[in-house]
C-alpha cells in the first residue's frame, strides 16, 4: 500500500483496520481527509470535490434517481485505544478500537463499494465530512448544507451511523434547556435572612422525577422520548446562602414533533421558572414510506428499528430527502474505551448495500 493513497482492492475488514490506524480525532482530520481524497481522485468514474476535510465524490451516469451515502470520518479523543487489534470474545471476531464503531467501519464500506461500483442502478454521491463529534458550527456536512447545499440532493439518503447493519430510520429530535431558581444570598449562618436557590429547584427535580415519557409511532417505527436532568449547578461558597441555582435538562423526543412543539413542552412543564433553550436540532420520519426506501429495505432485508438518537440523517431530512441510518457496529459501544465492531457486521453491510445498488438479490 502506497503511503499516499489507500489500496481499495484490500477487504472492508482490512481498510477499517488501516483507517482506524490513522489518527483523526476532531479538528485532526485533515491526514485522514488528504489519504481518502487522494485515492477516490485516482477512480476515473467518480467527479471529486474537497471542502475544508469534506470529501464530495459522485457518479454521473444519468440515472433516474441519485443516493446520497455519507460518513464522518472525525472519531471522540483516545484513550489508549490505538492501534487497533483482532479479538475473539464468545467465539465472535471483533476489531477493537477508537473509531472501529463510530464509524470508520462504515467509511470503509463506503470506500470499498466508491471503488468497485462503476455501474450502479442510481447514480451515487459518496460523502466523507469531518468534525461530526463536535460543535454544529464545525459539521462538515452541515457547512456542505449552507455552500453547496445542490451536493446533497437526492432521492434517497443512507448516512453510515453504527446500526448492527441494521435499518434505523429517521431519529429523535434532541433540545437542551436550563431551567433557573432565583434567591438572594446572605450568611448561611443566619439562612433565614436569605432564600435558598438550591432549595427552591426541587419542585424542577419532582417533575423530572415523575415525569413519564412517550412512546410514539411515526410512519411505523416506535420512538422512545426521555426528559432527564443532566447537570446541576449553584452555589457560591460553602458559608453562602446561593441565590442562584440552574438545572440543565435534555429532551430526546420523536421526530412527529417539531421544534416549536419541543419547547412549547418544555414550557408547559417548568414555565414558572425561568427556561433558557441552549440547543435545538430536530429530528427526522423515518421516510421508509418512499418506494426508493422500500426497495432498499428489500434489498438489505431485516425490519427496521426507530434510531433513538439524533444522527446527520436530519438534515437531510430538513432537505424534503428521506433518510436512513445503515452502518456496522453496535451503537452502545460507540465512545466506549473498548469501542469494537463485529466483523461480520462489516461484511453483512457490505453485503446489503451492494445487492442493493447493483439490484442483485441479496
Amino acid at each position: 500500500m502506497s503511503s499516499d493513497v489507500l489500496d481499495l482492492s484490500a477487504s472492508s475488514i482490512e481498510l477499517t483496520r488501516v483507517i482506524c490506524d490513522i489518527d483523526s480525532v476532531s479538528d485532526n482530520e485533515g491526514p485522514l481527509a488528504d489519504l481518502i481524497e487522494n485515492t477516490v481522485r485516482a477512480l476515473p468514474h467518480l467527479r471529486v470535490d474537497r471542502f475544508g476535510d469534506t470529501i464530495v465524490a459522485r457518479t454521473s451516469l444519468g440515472r433516474d434517481q441519485r443516493v446520497v451515502i455519507a460518513g464522518h470520518i472525525d472519531t471522540v479523543p483516545l484513550n489508549k485505544n490505538l492501534p487497533t487489534r483482532f479479538e475473539t470474545i464468545d467465539g465472535v471476531d471483533y476489531l477493537w478500537g477508537r473509531g472501529t464503531v463510530d464509524m470508520k467501519a462504515g467509511v470503509a464500506v463506503q470506500l470499498k463499494l466508491a471503488a468497485e461500483l462503476t455501474d450502479p442502478v442510481v447514480d451515487i454521491t459518496w460523502i466523507w465530512y469531518d468534525h461530526e463529534e463536535v460543535s454544529e458550527s464545525k459539521n462538515g456536512l452541515n457547512r456542505l448544507s449552507q455552500t453547496n447545499p445542490e451536493l446533497l440532493q437526492g432521492d434517497f439518503a443512507i448516512l453510515s451511523e453504527p446500526t448492527r447493519s441494521e435499518i434505523e430510520g429517521g431519529c429523535n429530535g434532541n433540545l437542551r434547556a436550563e431551567i433557573r431558581t432565583r434567591g438572594l444570598r446572605s450568611h448561611s449562618a443566619r439562612s433565614w435572612v436569605g432564600d435558598n436557590a438550591i432549595h427552591k429547584a426541587a419542585p424542577i427535580l419532582d417533575i423530572l422525577a415523575a415525569y413519564t415519557a412517550r412512546q410514539v409511532e411515526v410512519d411505523g417505527l416506535v420512538y422512545r422520548e426521555g426528559l432527564n436532568a443532566v447537570g446541576i449547578s449553584g452555589g457560591i461558597a460553602g458559608n453562602v446562602i446561593p441565590d442562584e441555582c440552574m438545572v440543565h435538562i435534555n429532551y430526546r423526543f420523536a421526530p412527529s414533533r417539531s421544534g416549536e412543539e419541543a419547547i412549547a413542552h418544555i414550557e408547559e412543564l417548568f414555565g414558572e421558572w425561568e427556561v433558557e433553550i441552549v440547543d435545538l436540532a430536530v429530528g427526522a420520519r423515518p421516510g421508509l414510506d418512499a418506494p426508493i426506501a422500500q426497495q432498499f429495505v428489500a434489498a438489505v432485508g431485516g425490519v427496521p428499528m426507530p434510531k433513538y438518537g439524533w444522527t446527520d440523517v436530519a438534515r437531510f431530512s430538513g432537505l424534503g430527502i428521506p433518510a436512513v441510518n445503515y452502518g456496522p457496529g453496535d451503537p452502545l459501544k460507540a465512545h466506549a474505551d473498548d469501542e469494537r465492531v463485529p466483523l461480520q457486521q462489516i461484511t453483512d453491510c457490505e453485503r446489503g448495500l451492494r445487492a442493493w445498488l447493483t439490484g442483485a438479490t441479496r
